[in-house]
């Protein structure tokens, strides 16, 4: 589990197999051995699709010019073999003619055996050159690989055989037929699952906790079952495309035993896979499987097999009777083609034995660190930040008297910058902590946090060589304080509402984009209030009477009134201000 930087989640995010088609743009360099896709489907037997050379004769040093044309199709991998070894390695280089259509692939360590597309647009003409090998065989034979659709293609169809000049007559080598693989027997499911024996004869996992599939639609439900010597997995959940569970020795991504329920139009494909870090699950062999069984209803995928503990010999399978954390993911398909995960996965909180005493678990779509970096930060700039930047603009004359040393206000000001600065500062550790270093899929959100990071650290240093009162350097001061503070106020602000997109805090949506509208609009509308009322003062004092008694006894009134006034909105903002934050943070902790 060497790859950091993703949890289960990615399992299914890019979605690479090993394969042909599999690869939009055509990089399927580990294909060139086999040919084979690993789509799960089964390769077509009447090819619609041929080879053509420019001459049936070659020798050493030569370019002989090779077309694939047929039917639209979308991928293809053309490689030229030893006709008398087709199951040796590719023999000669190829050149292209046309670089937005195809590429040359490295196989084998050499640059250039074989050639493949570009792209996943439709074509129905390739033209490449093949150059012949000093020490080329007497004979060569074209093979190609074309996949018209995800479940469409056909494996390693034969072109002609070219010869050099005075090579022995080419006699086709005797075929040996390699007999049909038997696929195991898949049912249909005649009633939903049952959460009724959870914890006692079966091992569960849900989300919502304690949900009932049989009873709640939106219910993602994986059981095991202990029969003997196999264990029965049922799956179940809302989801159009795909469901999937893995094992796996750690919360990363990488070598894990992973299992998915595909649906194709009316029908249900269970195909186990192997994660090979951040890449498509690599497609196995169903052979392992037995008692296969699905149902699709009212919007809800079920599938369920059985599967034998211990598969000794059966490669990138697990043993059952060991301890491993479980993710559990769903999102969307297209022809049995599986795409991004529709949600964060869930994974359990720790490592579990499903073929030990049965039991209920749960599991959360987002860890600790990522919950703790995102409260932090919205404890730092929805509350400490803002309560300090009103007490500076506002409230100087409100707590004027002096408090240790200093006025009041500046006190309470200081304090709550530099918690947001110390908050800022250990959030935004955490995720280095997670992902083990950068993360390169986050968007804007890390490099937005960055900026904000330098200029929380800056703004207390710069504080501490603030000029003297009537220093004339002390305009420039103000002038350069607020504006720090104010970017990085607005720069903290745009990297929550990205950061509250990113699947690792896995927020509901759409009400944490509306919640955070509403803070935004709560503070820039306190300090608007606040505003009016200082100009309104300060209009009300000038249109005193001249007597200069009465504009000082008047002017003590309305300082008195505005002070009561200021306390007023103070308080209800930070009421308000809490409860927003309350709401995120309640969301934070809930999953």
């Amino acid at each position: 589990m060497a790859v950091p930087g993703f949890t289960f989640g990615t399992f299914l995010l890019v979605l690479h197999f090993s394969s042909v088609a599999n690869y939009p743009n055509g990089e399927v360099g580990k294909s060139c051995h086999g040919m084979v896709p690993g789509h799960g489907h089964t390769a077509r037997s009447d090819p619609v699709h041929n080879i053509s050379v420019s001459h049936m004769t070659f020798r050493p040093g030569d370019q002989i010019e090779v077309t694939l044309s047929g039917l639209p199709f979308k991928g293809f991998l053309l490689e030229a073999r030893d006709a008398e070894d087709l199951n040796g390695p590719p023999v000669g280089s190829f050149t292209l003619i046309d670089s937005q259509m195809s590429q040359l692939l490295t196989c084998e360590d050499v640059q250039g055996y074989a050639v493949s597309h570009t792209n996943p647009h439709k074509k129905t003409k390739i033209n490449v050159y093949w150059n012949a090998p000093r020490n080329a065989p007497n004979h060569i034979k074209f093979l190609v690989t074309v996949v018209e659709k995800y479940k469409n293609y056909w494996v390693k169809i034969p072109g002609p055989v070219i010869s050099q000049p005075n090579a022995p007559p080419f006699t086709t080598p005797e075929a040996t037929v390699a007999p049909l693989s038997t696929l195991p027997p898949v049912s249909h499911l005649t009633r939903s699952f049952s959460a009724s024996d959870c914890g006692n004869k079966k091992f569960c996992i849900r989300n919502p906790l304690n949900c009932d599939p049989e009873k709640e639609r939106a219910c993602f439900f994986l059981s095991f079952t202990r029969d003997d010597q196999s264990v029965v997995v049922e799956m179940s959940g809302p989801s159009k495309g795909y469901l999937s569970f893995a094992f796996s020795h750690d919360r990363w991504m990488g070598d894990d035993d992973a299992y998915v329920c595909i649906r194709e139009d009316q029908t249900v494909h269970i195909q186990p896979s192997h994660l090979t870090g951040r890449h498509h699950p690599v497609m196995g062999s169903r052979g392992a499987l037995e008692d296969m069984a699905w149902r699709l209803a009212d919007g809800v995928m079920q599938c369920s097999f059985r599967r034998n503990i211990i598969l000794p010999g059966v490669k990138n399978r697990f043993d059952l009777n060991t301890s491993y954390y479980i993710f559990l993911a769903d999102g969307t398909a297209d022809n049995g083609r599986i795409y991004k995960h529709s949600q964060q996965p869930l994974i359990t909180y720790e490592k579990h034995n499903v073929a030990d005493d049965p039991k209920n678990v749960g599991g959360s779509r987002s860890l600790f660190l990522l919950k703790a970096h995102g409260a932090l930060m919205f404890v730092a700039w929805m509350t400490t930040v803002s309560i300090g930047v009103l007490m500076a603009r506002f409230f100087k004359s409100v707590w004027s008297k002096p408090f240790f040393g200093q006025a009041g206000w500046f006190q309470v000001h200081r304090t709550l910058m530099l918690t947001t600065t110390a908050l800022t500062c250990i959030a935004f550790v955490l995720p280095f902590i997670y992902r083990r270093g950068w993360s390169w899929y986050a968007g804007c959100h890390p490099y937005l946090g960055c900026v904000v990071v330098g200029l929380a650290v800056l703004q207390p240093l710069l504080a501490a060589f603030r000029p003297p009162l009537y220093d004339p350097r002390r305009q420039m001061f103000n002038w350069t304080h607020w504006s720090m503070g104010t970017a990085a106020r607005i720069i903290a602000v745009s990297a929550m509402f990205l950061g509250m997109d990113l699947p690792g805090l896995n927020l509901p949506s759409p009400w944490k984009t509306y919640a955070m509208i509403g803070f935004v609009a709560w503070h820039v509308g306190t300090e608007i209030v606040l505003e009016i009322h200082a100009y309104r003062l300060s209009r009300k004092v000038e249109v005193l009477d001249d007597a200069r008694i009465q504009i000082l006894q008047s002017f003590t009134v309305a300082e008195a009134e505005g002070h009561a006034f200021k306390k007023v909105v103070l308080a209800v903002y930070i009421c308000g201000n809490v409860t927003f934050l309350i709401i995120f943070l309640s969301a934070i902790s809930h999953l």
